[in-house]
């Protein structure tokens, strides 16, 4: 017998079953459904990120390399970012190319003296200040073959014996008496005594000294013939460098190496040498001075020499003549021993009376230096990037390029006393502007000045030279 109420019962059954079925399938694609947006939502949110990264990289990247280098920019570290202010470089007066206020520059201190530089360094670091750094780099890039120092030395003091890789020395002797040495090839010794107002020559790699025998202190001027920087070796400094077996193998002294062993180097630079117990260590000095044909070829009388008289000043010079007919036989030796010498420089001293000009003029061979050792003055410079005036002190010293047209006009009650090195070995050539100007034709000078051929007869010529003149 079919139970009916059974049949309806399996039916209900099945069909709930076959509804749970249905509804667990549904769930799970629902699911699968959510899972997949996850994953997209996900990563449409790292692509956006990454984009927006990438973009913040891009921008501070661009912010730095466009921004002036005089404001404030960003850079990228590890770590936090953090604010660079660059250094602002302060601006230098163009003076400064030519003009040194010498007295200001650091002073190197030694037990016997003191030594002050105008002159290029290869560290930037070692200039006291940005226009100290203008002068010595003019100097550099001028290639002028100039350098300038001041030596003061303490009476009894001694320039320890020295020689310079790099350059040819020439002095002038401001202030006090000296006995110098010079030590040629082959061991060739030549001492000879100066006074204020000398010059003294010492060719490159030639050993010298300078011993102050006066009871003032001596004062020098001195030139180099370098740009670079100075190279130069004292004789204590290679002692003590050489290996006591060398030296003592070289020297042959009474006891070897222990006599070599004896020697203490000093804590203090010797340079300018001035031991304190000097009285004790020296008994019996003799200040020998060699035959004058040995002597005039490392020293030259400036100030017993020809006087160029102008009407508002006087000249000079210390120097090699092509025509020395006028020269003394002592002076030929100093004239054509500096010839030999491959760039050796000229002295020379200027003075400017009251008032007096020394008139634009320029050099076709040499670069100029000047030390101001008296008065004061107004110097004017012309060169191609135009004109300048400053004015220049006792110390003072100046700078002028060749071809570069200049003028000094003095500007105290007392003469101006201006010392003067020329890059050149040969004889100085200088034009000044009224030669220049008389030996234009008057033709050439009115169709460049827009003035009337006859206005140029106005200009006059003098018999006496007037390369210094006055009002």
């Amino acid at each position: 017998m079919d139970n009916s109420a059974f049949e309806m019962q399996e039916d209900s059954a099945q069909n709930a079953s076959s509804m749970g079925k249905m509804n667990t399938t549904y769930r799970m694609e629902k699911k699968r459904q959510w899972s997949l947006m996850r994953i997209f939502l996900v990563c449409l949110l790292a692509c956006t990120v990454t984009t927006a990264v990438g973009v913040l990289i891009l921008s501070l990247l661009y912010l730095q390399n466009s921004q002036p280098h005089s404001q404030v920019h960003l850079e990228l570290q590890a770590g936090p970012l953090q604010t660079t202010v660059p250094l602002v470089q302060k601006a230098v007066d163009p003076k400064f190319q030519f003009l040194n206020h010498l007295p200001k520059s650091k002073v190197f201190e030694f037990p016997g003296g003191a030594i002050q530089w105008a002159r290029y360094r290869n560290d930037v670091k070692e200039y006291l200040s940005v226009e100290e750094e203008a002068f010595g780099s003019s100097l550099n890039s001028q290639r002028s073959q100039m350098t300038l120092g001041t030596l003061r030395i303490k009476s009894n003091g001694l320039r320890a014996p020295h020689w310079h890789f790099n350059a040819n020395e020439h002095g002038y002797l401001v202030q006090g008496t000296a006995w110098i040495g010079v030590v040629a090839n082959g061991g060739e010794v030549t001492t000879y005594n100066v006074t204020a107002g000398q010059v003294i020559f010492f060719p490159k790699n030639t050993l010298h000294w300078i011993k102050n025998v006066g009871n003032e202190d001596c004062f020098f001027l001195l030139f180099f013939s370098t740009h670079d920087e100075l190279q130069t070796l004292d004789v204590d400094d290679v002692f003590f460098s050489v290996p006591e077996d060398i030296a003592s193998r070289s020297l042959k002294p009474e006891g070897g190496i222990n006599f070599i062993r004896t020697f203490q180097k000093q804590q203090e630079d010797q340079g300018v040498n001035l031991p304190p117990n000097l009285a004790e260590l020296v008994i019996n000095p003799s200040y020998v001075q060699s035959p004058d044909s040995l002597v005039w070829r490392y020293f030259y009388d400036l100030k017993g020499s020809k006087e160029y008289q102008f009407p508002g000043g006087v000249i000079q010079l210390a120097q090699y003549w092509k025509n020395a007919s006028e020269l003394s036989n002592l002076e030929k030796i100093f004239s054509e021993f500096l010839n030999q010498h491959q760039n050796a420089l000229t002295l020379s001293t200027l003075r400017i009376y009251n008032n007096g000009l020394r008139q634009p003029h320029f050099h076709f061979n040499a670069n100029e230096m000047g030390y101001v050792i008296s008065g004061c003055a107004k110097v004017g410079i012309i060169n191609t990037q135009g004109a300048m005036e400053f004015n220049v002190y006792v110390g003072d010293v100046v700078f002028f390029p060749v071809g570069t047209q200049h003028y000094i006009r003095s500007a105290c009650d007392e003469d101006f006393l201006f010392l003067l090195a020329f890059s050149t070995g040969d004889q100085l050539q200088t034009l000044d502007m009224d030669d220049y100007l008389q030996a234009t034709a008057d033709h050439i000078l009115a169709q460049l000045f827009f003035k009337k051929q006859s206005e140029f007869k106005k200009i006059p010529k003098f018999k006496e030279d007037q390369a210094i003149n006055l009002p």
